[in-house]
């Protein structure tokens, strides 16, 4: 069974399907997968690794709750790997007690330290930048900070998502991180402020704003403008695409705020071996290229490409903080966005 079709399954199907790989725990060669990320983005490289090892793959896509099932399938879970976008979703996981550190010279010598749990639970696969995005035809400068999003000037010309989304509370963490919470704070209030409009849509969205003319810029992940640029469905996206400029904040100081796609172990995999394999295929650079060019993302395995889509959009340099660290500062963030009241939008 291919990784697809177990895709499109009801869920009243899966339990079978599951029950019967339990069967015969460890004998049949197959990962169970649950995943955040949708199936036909990470097809292609699983494609590739079946073909490799002959090792089919079984995919369940969720769109909330993956640690809660795990938890509650307990010991009879199907679950061998976790696959999923953000820190938080990872780091959540762990909180969890659903993963299972491992200790791996593989994966360990693909994967930067900083890109990794440094007790072995989670780890990258591909980075994205949470950037801003600018009117090519409305703002002359090519360089800005997030400090700078605060500043009166950009009054009435910022768009963003939902200030609790975990695109945003992954930056607003970084900016604790760096800045402390009571600056953080103070900025949050300044960037509220600056809001051309209450937050909304996705990142996508912000685009279309700029494109409109609504505001100027936005904060958006990297990858939504790849996305866009190729979307032959929906041609509108690559003319909102092209409307937009990337600017890399705080690029040649600190660093610009990434997140990542990782993967991690379940504590209760019934084919850990063939799990770990697939582990160290995705760490891999062949398979880092197919990912990062199927996502548009940036490939974590030094000396690893990005597509010719990713690579116009100009060098980023990442934060050098680990995402551990910052990922530590998430609740803190999340609070606040409540005390300023940031999805209200401007309150001046």
């Amino acid at each position: 069974m291919n990784s697809a079709t177990f895709a499109r399954r009801p869920l009243a199907a899966m339990g079978f399907v599951f029950l019967s790989t339990l069967a015969t725990p460890g004998v049949a060669a197959e990962v169970n997968i649950y995943s955040y990320r949708q199936p036909e983005l990470i097809q292609p490289v699983l494609d590739a690794f079946t073909k490799e090892t002959g090792i089919e793959t079984n995919v369940l896509f969720l769109d909330k709750g993956l640690e809660q099932r795990i938890k509650s399938e307990g010991a009879n879970s199907p679950a061998d790997l976790i696959l999923t976008v953000d820190i938080g979703r990872l780091d959540a996981a762990k909180a969890a007690g659903v993963t299972e550190a491992i200790t791996d010279a593989t994966i360990e010598g693909n994967i930067p330290a900083q890109f990794r749990d440094p007790e072995g639970h989670w780890f990258g696969l591909t980075m994205r930048g949470r950037v801003v995005y600018a009117s090519r035809d409305r703002v002359a400068q090519d360089s800005i900070t997030y400090e700078d999003l605060a500043d009166p000037k950009w009054k009435g010309k910022i768009c963003i998502r939902d200030g609790q989304h975990f695109y945003n509370i992954g930056l607003f963490a970084s900016m604790i991180a760096h800045d402390g919470a009571e600056k953080t704070e103070t900025w949050l209030e300044g960037l509220r402020d600056n809001l051309a409009h209450k937050p909304e849509g996705n990142d996508r969205s912000q685009a279309k704003a700029i494109h409109a003319g609504e505001c100027d810029i936005a904060l958006g992940n990297t990858y939504y403008v790849g996305l866009m640029l190729t979307n032959d469905k929906e041609p509108e996206q690559k003319e909102w695409a092209k409307s937009i400029k990337i600017l890399f904040p705080n690029n040649d100081t600190r660093g610009t705020h990434v997140n990542i796609s990782g993967m991690a172990l379940v504590k209760t995999a019934p084919h850990r071996e063939d799990a770990i394999k697939l582990m160290e295929f995705l760490s891999s650079g062949e398979a880092q290229t197919i990912y990062a060019e199927q996502v548009f993302e940036y490939p974590l395995k030094p000396g690893t490409q990005a597509s010719k889509v990713v690579q116009s959009f100009g060098e980023i340099h990442p934060d050098k903080l680990p995402l551990g660290e910052i990922a530590g500062h998430r609740k803190e963030a999340s609070e606040l966005v409540d005390k300023v009241g940031f999805n209200n939008g401007p309150a001046t």
